[in-house]
Protein backbone atom coordinates (compact mmCIF):
# COMPACT_ATOMS: atom_id res chain seq x y z
CA UNK A 1 0.00 0.00 0.00
CA UNK A 2 2.80 2.64 0.82
CA UNK A 3 4.44 1.19 -2.75
CA UNK A 4 1.22 2.28 -4.34
CA UNK A 5 1.21 5.88 -2.37
CA UNK A 6 4.61 6.74 -3.27
CA UNK A 7 4.13 6.00 -6.79
CA UNK A 8 1.23 7.56 -7.16
CA UNK A 9 2.98 10.90 -5.68
CA UNK A 10 5.90 10.53 -8.06
CA UNK A 11 3.69 10.70 -10.87
CA UNK A 12 1.71 14.15 -9.49
CA UNK A 13 5.18 15.38 -8.54
CA UNK A 14 6.58 14.68 -12.26
CA UNK A 15 3.72 15.94 -14.01
CA UNK A 16 3.80 19.07 -11.74
CA UNK A 17 7.53 19.82 -12.97
CA UNK A 18 8.30 18.26 -16.06
CA UNK A 19 4.63 19.71 -17.53
CA UNK A 20 5.44 23.09 -19.05
CA UNK A 21 2.66 25.02 -17.72
CA UNK A 22 4.27 28.38 -18.74
CA UNK A 23 4.38 27.34 -22.42
CA UNK A 24 0.63 26.21 -22.29
CA UNK A 25 -0.78 29.30 -20.32
CA UNK A 26 1.06 31.72 -22.59
CA UNK A 27 -0.44 29.96 -25.27
CA UNK A 28 -3.59 30.47 -24.21
CA UNK A 29 -3.52 34.01 -23.27
CA UNK A 30 -2.19 34.53 -26.59
CA UNK A 31 -4.91 32.64 -28.28
CA UNK A 32 -7.62 34.64 -26.10
CA UNK A 33 -6.58 37.94 -27.11
CA UNK A 34 -6.89 36.75 -30.78
CA UNK A 35 -10.88 35.79 -29.92
CA UNK A 36 -11.00 39.35 -28.16
CA UNK A 37 -10.01 41.32 -31.26
CA UNK A 38 -11.52 39.17 -33.72
CA UNK A 39 -15.08 40.23 -32.09
CA UNK A 40 -13.94 43.60 -32.74
CA UNK A 41 -12.83 43.29 -36.11
CA UNK A 42 -15.98 41.48 -37.08
CA UNK A 43 -18.06 43.24 -34.61
CA UNK A 44 -19.86 45.38 -37.79
CA UNK A 45 -21.17 42.36 -39.69
CA UNK A 46 -24.18 41.25 -37.63
CA UNK A 47 -22.81 38.05 -37.16
CA UNK A 48 -20.44 36.29 -34.04
CA UNK A 49 -19.79 33.40 -36.81
CA UNK A 50 -16.11 33.61 -37.12
CA UNK A 51 -15.70 34.22 -33.08
CA UNK A 52 -17.76 31.24 -32.54
CA UNK A 53 -15.45 29.09 -35.20
CA UNK A 54 -11.79 30.56 -33.51
CA UNK A 55 -13.40 29.85 -29.76
CA UNK A 56 -14.15 25.70 -31.43
CA UNK A 57 -10.78 25.94 -32.87
CA UNK A 58 -9.74 27.13 -29.81
CA UNK A 59 -11.05 24.21 -27.47
CA UNK A 60 -9.79 21.48 -29.95
CA UNK A 61 -6.31 23.05 -29.95
CA UNK A 62 -6.44 22.55 -26.39
CA UNK A 63 -7.18 19.27 -26.25
CA UNK A 64 -4.79 18.63 -28.96
CA UNK A 65 -2.47 20.74 -27.38
CA UNK A 66 -2.95 18.40 -23.68
CA UNK A 67 -3.00 15.16 -25.70
CA UNK A 68 -0.09 15.75 -27.89
CA UNK A 69 1.97 16.38 -24.47
CA UNK A 70 1.32 13.52 -22.88
CA UNK A 71 1.99 11.23 -26.32
CA UNK A 72 5.24 10.22 -26.96
CA UNK A 73 6.71 12.52 -29.87
CA UNK A 74 9.51 10.15 -30.76
CA UNK A 75 6.74 7.43 -31.73
CA UNK A 76 6.26 10.00 -34.93
CA UNK A 77 9.29 8.70 -36.19
CA UNK A 78 7.86 5.17 -36.82
CA UNK A 79 4.95 6.55 -39.31
CA UNK A 80 7.16 9.61 -41.28
CA UNK A 81 6.74 8.01 -44.57
CA UNK A 82 2.81 8.04 -43.89
CA UNK A 83 2.83 11.15 -42.41
CA UNK A 84 4.81 12.45 -45.85
CA UNK A 85 2.89 11.11 -48.21
CA UNK A 86 -0.35 12.53 -46.08
CA UNK A 87 1.45 16.15 -46.80
CA UNK A 88 2.02 15.29 -50.53
CA UNK A 89 -1.41 13.81 -50.97
CA UNK A 90 -3.48 16.97 -49.16
CA UNK A 91 -1.49 19.33 -51.51
CA UNK A 92 -2.21 17.82 -54.50
CA UNK A 93 -5.45 17.22 -53.48
CA UNK A 94 -5.63 20.99 -52.91
CA UNK A 95 -4.50 21.52 -56.66
CA UNK A 96 -7.26 19.82 -58.07
CA UNK A 97 -10.24 20.75 -55.73
CA UNK A 98 -8.87 23.96 -54.18
CA UNK A 99 -10.30 27.14 -54.25
CA UNK A 100 -8.95 30.15 -53.99
CA UNK A 101 -8.70 32.74 -51.37
CA UNK A 102 -8.28 36.13 -50.57
CA UNK A 103 -5.23 36.94 -52.10
CA UNK A 104 -5.35 34.49 -55.64
CA UNK A 105 -4.09 31.39 -54.93
CA UNK A 106 -5.49 28.28 -54.82
CA UNK A 107 -5.18 27.24 -50.88
CA UNK A 108 -8.33 26.22 -49.78
CA UNK A 109 -10.08 23.26 -49.90
CA UNK A 110 -13.33 23.72 -48.69
CA UNK A 111 -16.94 20.98 -48.11
CA UNK A 112 -19.51 23.06 -47.58
CA UNK A 113 -19.02 26.11 -45.40
CA UNK A 114 -16.09 24.30 -43.77
CA UNK A 115 -12.78 25.03 -45.32
CA UNK A 116 -8.85 24.10 -44.50
CA UNK A 117 -6.12 25.19 -45.95
CA UNK A 118 -3.90 21.89 -46.62
CA UNK A 119 -0.78 23.94 -46.43
CA UNK A 120 -1.18 24.62 -43.09
CA UNK A 121 -1.60 20.87 -41.90
CA UNK A 122 1.52 20.10 -44.15
CA UNK A 123 3.85 22.16 -42.06
CA UNK A 124 3.27 20.39 -38.79
CA UNK A 125 4.14 17.07 -41.08
CA UNK A 126 7.21 18.56 -42.64
CA UNK A 127 8.73 19.26 -39.42
CA UNK A 128 7.50 15.95 -37.90
CA UNK A 129 9.08 14.02 -41.18
CA UNK A 130 12.25 16.89 -41.73
CA UNK A 131 13.27 16.42 -38.40
CA UNK A 132 13.41 12.79 -38.32
CA UNK A 133 15.51 12.80 -41.60
CA UNK A 134 17.41 15.31 -40.15
CA UNK A 135 18.31 13.07 -36.90
CA UNK A 136 19.72 10.60 -39.14
CA UNK A 137 21.34 12.31 -41.44
CA UNK A 138 22.91 14.90 -39.22
CA UNK A 139 26.50 13.32 -38.84
CA UNK A 140 27.31 13.56 -42.61
CA UNK A 141 24.55 16.58 -43.06
CA UNK A 142 27.54 18.18 -44.97
CA UNK A 143 27.73 15.05 -47.38
CA UNK A 144 26.54 16.52 -51.05
CA UNK A 145 24.34 13.45 -51.56
CA UNK A 146 22.67 14.08 -47.68
CA UNK A 147 22.71 17.48 -48.45
CA UNK A 148 20.80 16.80 -51.95
CA UNK A 149 18.09 14.00 -50.59
CA UNK A 150 17.47 16.56 -47.61
CA UNK A 151 16.37 19.06 -50.33
CA UNK A 152 14.27 17.21 -52.35
CA UNK A 153 12.54 16.01 -49.12
CA UNK A 154 11.77 19.67 -48.95
CA UNK A 155 11.55 20.64 -52.65
CA UNK A 156 8.77 18.27 -52.95
CA UNK A 157 6.60 19.82 -51.28
CA UNK A 158 7.60 23.33 -52.01
CA UNK A 159 7.20 22.91 -55.25
CA UNK A 160 3.43 21.82 -54.68
CA UNK A 161 2.69 24.94 -52.76
CA UNK A 162 4.31 27.16 -55.71
CA UNK A 163 1.85 25.71 -57.71
CA UNK A 164 -1.25 26.95 -55.72
CA UNK A 165 0.56 29.38 -55.94
CA UNK A 166 1.05 30.48 -52.06
CA UNK A 167 4.33 32.43 -52.12
CA UNK A 168 3.96 33.22 -48.19
CA UNK A 169 3.57 29.24 -47.24
CA UNK A 170 6.64 28.95 -49.23
CA UNK A 171 8.54 31.48 -47.62
CA UNK A 172 7.70 29.41 -44.62
CA UNK A 173 8.96 26.19 -45.47
CA UNK A 174 12.28 28.06 -46.70
CA UNK A 175 12.67 29.77 -43.84
CA UNK A 176 12.24 26.44 -41.12
CA UNK A 177 14.22 24.35 -43.68
CA UNK A 178 16.77 26.82 -43.19
CA UNK A 179 16.55 27.22 -39.73
CA UNK A 180 16.90 23.18 -39.09
CA UNK A 181 19.76 23.36 -41.10
CA UNK A 182 21.56 25.72 -39.13
CA UNK A 183 21.18 24.29 -36.09
CA UNK A 184 22.06 20.94 -37.33
CA UNK A 185 25.62 22.77 -38.21
CA UNK A 186 25.18 22.94 -41.80
CA UNK A 187 28.90 24.14 -43.08
CA UNK A 188 29.54 27.54 -44.33
CA UNK A 189 30.71 26.78 -47.30
CA UNK A 190 26.89 25.92 -48.19
CA UNK A 191 25.24 28.28 -46.41
CA UNK A 192 27.37 31.42 -47.96
CA UNK A 193 27.80 30.33 -51.77
CA UNK A 194 23.28 29.77 -51.36
CA UNK A 195 22.46 33.16 -49.74
CA UNK A 196 25.02 34.63 -52.89
CA UNK A 197 22.82 32.92 -55.49
CA UNK A 198 19.61 33.78 -53.51
CA UNK A 199 19.84 37.23 -53.42
CA UNK A 200 22.08 37.32 -57.09
CA UNK A 201 18.49 35.18 -58.43
CA UNK A 202 15.90 38.27 -56.78
CA UNK A 203 15.56 39.85 -60.19
CA UNK A 204 15.25 36.97 -62.33
CA UNK A 205 12.59 35.37 -59.96
CA UNK A 206 10.79 38.75 -59.58
CA UNK A 207 10.47 38.61 -64.13
CA UNK A 208 10.26 35.33 -64.84
CA UNK A 209 8.77 33.52 -61.96
CA UNK A 210 6.45 35.80 -59.84
CA UNK A 211 2.44 36.08 -61.61
CA UNK A 212 2.17 39.89 -62.63
CA UNK A 213 -0.77 40.16 -59.37
CA UNK A 214 2.71 39.09 -57.30
CA UNK A 215 4.79 41.21 -59.20
CA UNK A 216 2.49 44.37 -57.86
CA UNK A 217 2.39 43.52 -54.84
CA UNK A 218 6.18 43.84 -54.74
CA UNK A 219 5.94 47.25 -56.28
CA UNK A 220 3.35 48.20 -54.18
CA UNK A 221 5.70 47.33 -51.04
CA UNK A 222 8.15 49.93 -52.26
CA UNK A 223 5.48 52.61 -53.04
CA UNK A 224 2.08 51.65 -52.02
CA UNK A 225 1.17 55.10 -53.77
CA UNK A 226 1.23 54.02 -57.28
CA UNK A 227 -1.55 51.97 -56.80
CA UNK A 228 -3.56 54.14 -53.97
CA UNK A 229 -7.15 52.55 -54.42
CA UNK A 230 -5.96 48.98 -55.75
CA UNK A 231 -3.36 47.19 -54.23
CA UNK A 232 -1.80 50.06 -52.51
CA UNK A 233 -5.04 50.61 -50.22
CA UNK A 234 -4.25 47.44 -47.78
CA UNK A 235 -1.02 49.16 -46.43
CA UNK A 236 -1.76 52.28 -46.86
CA UNK A 237 -5.08 51.37 -44.78
CA UNK A 238 -3.34 49.67 -42.33
CA UNK A 239 -0.88 52.01 -41.98
CA UNK A 240 -3.26 55.00 -41.19
CA UNK A 241 -4.84 52.11 -38.69
CA UNK A 242 -1.56 51.50 -37.03
CA UNK A 243 -0.47 55.40 -37.16
CA UNK A 244 -3.96 56.24 -35.42
CA UNK A 245 -3.45 54.37 -32.39
CA UNK A 246 -0.32 56.17 -31.10
CA UNK A 247 0.59 55.33 -27.78
CA UNK A 248 -2.46 53.76 -25.63
CA UNK A 249 -4.83 53.09 -28.59
CA UNK A 250 -8.61 54.65 -29.22
CA UNK A 251 -9.91 52.32 -27.10
CA UNK A 252 -11.28 48.35 -27.30
CA UNK A 253 -14.52 48.45 -30.13
CA UNK A 254 -13.46 52.57 -30.51
CA UNK A 255 -11.22 51.54 -33.92
CA UNK A 256 -12.18 54.13 -36.86
CA UNK A 257 -10.30 51.69 -39.49
CA UNK A 258 -11.87 49.14 -38.32
CA UNK A 259 -15.19 49.74 -37.32
CA UNK A 260 -16.00 52.02 -40.36
CA UNK A 261 -15.10 49.70 -42.75
CA UNK A 262 -11.78 51.08 -44.24
CA UNK A 263 -9.45 48.40 -43.12
CA UNK A 264 -9.83 45.07 -45.51
CA UNK A 265 -9.05 41.56 -44.41
CA UNK A 266 -9.17 42.64 -40.73
CA UNK A 267 -10.04 39.91 -39.13
CA UNK A 268 -7.36 37.94 -40.47
CA UNK A 269 -4.27 39.54 -42.61
CA UNK A 270 -4.42 42.82 -40.79
CA UNK A 271 -5.81 42.20 -37.67
CA UNK A 272 -2.32 43.30 -36.07
CA UNK A 273 -3.67 46.96 -37.35
CA UNK A 274 -6.88 46.56 -35.35
CA UNK A 275 -4.93 45.48 -31.98
CA UNK A 276 -2.92 48.63 -32.89
CA UNK A 277 -5.44 51.48 -33.53
CA UNK A 278 -7.63 50.06 -30.50
CA UNK A 279 -4.67 49.27 -27.93
CA UNK A 280 -1.98 51.86 -29.49
CA UNK A 281 1.99 51.31 -29.46
CA UNK A 282 2.18 49.69 -25.67
CA UNK A 283 -1.16 47.20 -26.44
CA UNK A 284 0.16 45.99 -29.72
CA UNK A 285 3.77 45.60 -28.21
CA UNK A 286 2.90 43.94 -25.23
CA UNK A 287 1.04 41.10 -27.82
CA UNK A 288 4.58 41.06 -29.80
CA UNK A 289 6.52 40.53 -26.55
CA UNK A 290 4.04 37.63 -25.65
CA UNK A 291 4.79 36.28 -29.22
CA UNK A 292 8.44 36.47 -29.00
CA UNK A 293 8.83 35.30 -25.43
CA UNK A 294 6.67 31.94 -26.90
CA UNK A 295 9.17 31.58 -29.49
CA UNK A 296 12.23 32.07 -27.18
CA UNK A 297 10.37 29.28 -25.16
CA UNK A 298 10.14 27.03 -28.58
CA UNK A 299 13.93 27.66 -28.98
CA UNK A 300 14.66 26.92 -25.36
CA UNK A 301 12.90 23.40 -25.24
CA UNK A 302 15.18 22.81 -28.25
CA UNK A 303 18.15 23.65 -27.11
CA UNK A 304 17.38 21.26 -23.59
CA UNK A 305 16.19 18.52 -25.20
CA UNK A 306 17.87 15.25 -24.63
CA UNK A 307 18.28 14.12 -28.25
CA UNK A 308 18.51 15.59 -31.63
CA UNK A 309 14.71 14.74 -33.32
CA UNK A 310 13.02 16.50 -30.23
CA UNK A 311 15.97 19.32 -30.76
CA UNK A 312 15.05 19.50 -34.73
CA UNK A 313 11.11 19.58 -34.31
CA UNK A 314 11.00 22.30 -31.42
CA UNK A 315 13.82 24.62 -33.78
CA UNK A 316 11.14 23.91 -37.08
CA UNK A 317 8.16 25.28 -34.80
CA UNK A 318 9.75 28.26 -33.12
CA UNK A 319 10.92 28.77 -37.07
CA UNK A 320 7.67 28.97 -38.11
CA UNK A 321 5.95 31.24 -35.23
CA UNK A 322 9.08 33.33 -35.81
CA UNK A 323 8.57 33.74 -39.59
CA UNK A 324 4.69 34.51 -39.37
CA UNK A 325 5.15 37.15 -36.68
CA UNK A 326 8.00 39.17 -38.55
CA UNK A 327 6.17 39.19 -41.87
CA UNK A 328 2.44 39.50 -40.86
CA UNK A 329 3.65 42.50 -38.68
CA UNK A 330 6.09 43.67 -41.42
CA UNK A 331 3.43 43.93 -44.03
CA UNK A 332 1.23 45.90 -41.35
CA UNK A 333 3.25 48.72 -40.84
CA UNK A 334 4.61 48.53 -44.61
CA UNK A 335 8.09 46.97 -44.13
CA UNK A 336 7.15 43.65 -45.55
CA UNK A 337 5.71 43.05 -49.21
CA UNK A 338 1.69 41.85 -48.49
CA UNK A 339 1.62 37.84 -48.74
CA UNK A 340 -1.35 36.77 -46.76
CA UNK A 341 0.61 35.12 -43.85
CA UNK A 342 -1.63 35.49 -40.65
CA UNK A 343 -0.81 36.51 -37.04
CA UNK A 344 -0.26 33.08 -35.20
CA UNK A 345 -2.94 32.72 -32.46
CA UNK A 346 -4.85 36.57 -33.34
CA UNK A 347 -5.51 36.41 -36.73
CA UNK A 348 -9.10 34.88 -37.69
CA UNK A 349 -8.58 30.65 -39.07
CA UNK A 350 -9.87 27.54 -37.89
CA UNK A 351 -7.11 25.94 -39.29
CA UNK A 352 -3.91 28.43 -38.78
CA UNK A 353 -4.83 27.85 -34.55
CA UNK A 354 -5.21 24.33 -34.66
CA UNK A 355 -1.73 24.43 -36.16
CA UNK A 356 -0.67 26.40 -33.97
CA UNK A 357 -1.80 24.87 -31.11
CA UNK A 358 -1.01 21.38 -32.19
CA UNK A 359 2.55 22.64 -32.83
CA UNK A 360 2.79 23.98 -29.16
CA UNK A 361 1.63 20.63 -28.22
CA UNK A 362 4.48 18.97 -30.02
CA UNK A 363 7.08 21.43 -28.12
CA UNK A 364 5.13 20.05 -24.99
CA UNK A 365 5.67 16.43 -25.61
CA UNK A 366 9.13 17.04 -26.38
CA UNK A 367 9.49 18.95 -22.63
CA UNK A 368 7.71 16.32 -20.49
CA UNK A 369 9.37 13.64 -22.57
CA UNK A 370 12.51 14.39 -21.62
CA UNK A 371 14.59 11.46 -20.53
CA UNK A 372 15.29 12.53 -17.02
CA UNK A 373 11.89 12.20 -15.81
CA UNK A 374 13.04 7.76 -16.08
CA UNK A 375 14.77 8.22 -12.84
CA UNK A 376 11.43 7.86 -10.83
CA UNK A 377 9.72 4.17 -12.69
CA UNK A 378 6.20 5.31 -12.56
CA UNK A 379 4.83 2.71 -15.17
Amino acid sequence: MKNDKFVSRSVRAIMTKEFDWFLFLLTILIAGIGIVVIYSATRTTGTNSSVIVQSVSFGLGVAAMIGLCFFDYEQFGNFVKYIYMFAVFILILVLIFGTSGDWGARSWIRIGSIGFQPAELAKICFILTFSYHLEKAEKMVNSPKILLGLIIHMGVLLVLILMEPDMGSAFVFMFMFACMLFVAKLSYKYIIPIMIAGAASLPLIYKYVLDEYQQQRINVFFDPNIDPSGDGYNVIQSKIAVGSGQLWGRGYLEGTQNQMGYLPTKSTDFIFSVLSEEFGFIGAMIVVCLLFLLIYRCFKVAKKADNSYGRYICTGVGAMLLFHVFENVGMCIGLMPVTGIPLPFISYGGTSLLTNMIAIGLVLSVTYHNKPRARVDVY
